[in-house]
């Protein structure tokens, strides 16, 4: 595996050290697994309108191509999975792929899951009908690199979504202050505010072959762990592009 200028060293030995926590639900991975279920129903929604697919359709997603870029355990490319897609899930961090591919031959599902960078993937001229780039780049250097890359790998009229934290004040004081050092949602130094991403940022990076279908803010309730849609995006929010 190359070493290509998006890595952060530090960000990789950080979650190899919590790989072998990736599917325990009341582990430091827990506010994933409750997000999970409300992001891959936004991905289904998203990937059925933009893609053309049948709503009543079952499974809903099969024959689609999807790429989930920073994999992890395979919490989401399992569940991308069960909706029928063909699902190829990367990831830098070897343990990471030796917990996603254990985990899914454990739950009886196919998925292509791949030690490499999205730089090596995209030198195949492998392309997907969507890629998704959930709660991954808040955790690269180079975004503009990073984005440019990632964007080779959807294929024309395909589709990205992307998950992420806004670079606000109050984003710092919620995502990081409150919910890694006050209420420990999430071990400290999960997130690094330099590395929090503007909306306009993803734009940029995308480039004018993409434009943005919707946006939307995402809110947590801290009294039950709920996750919600919200008009405001200055924490926590998901978008979705297509590619011309």
């Amino acid at each position: 595996m190359d070493t290509t200028p998006d890595i952060d060293p530090a960000e990789v030995a950080y979650f190899e050290n919590l790989a072998h926590r990736w599917w325990d639900v009341q582990g430091p991975f827990w506010p994933l697994h409750r997000l999970n279920a409300f992001r891959t129903a936004y991905v289904r929604e998203h990937l059925i309108r933009s893609l053309g697919r049948d709503l009543d359709a079952d499974p809903p997603l099969a024959g689609l191509r999807v790429l989930d870029i920073g994999c992890g355990g395979g919490i989401l490319s399992e569940s991308i999975a069960r909706l029928g897609a063909s699902v190829t899930g990367i990831d830098v961090a070897p343990k990471n792929i030796q917990v996603s591919k254990l985990h899914a031959e454990w739950s009886g599902l196919e998925i292509d899951y791949q030690l490499t960078t999205v730089g090596e993937c995209a030198a195949t001229g492998r392309t997907f009908d969507a890629v998704l780039n959930m709660e991954v780049v808040e955790h690269v250097e180079h975004l503009p690199d990073f984005l440019a890359t990632c964007a080779r790998l959807v294929r024309p009229g395909g589709v990205m979504v992307i998950s992420t934290i806004n670079r606000t004040l109050i984003a710092w004081l919620i995502a990081i202050i409150g919910a890694e050092r006050v209420l420990r949602w999430l071990p400290p130094g999960t997130h690094h505010y330099r590395k929090l991403v503007k909306p306009a940022e993803i734009r940029a990076g995308l480039g004018d072959q993409f434009r943005i279908v919707h946006q939307t803010g995402v809110r947590v309730n801290p009294m039950d762990r709920s996750f919600h849609f919200t008009p405001l995006m200055a924490v926590n929010y998901m978008m979705v592009a297509e590619r011309a």
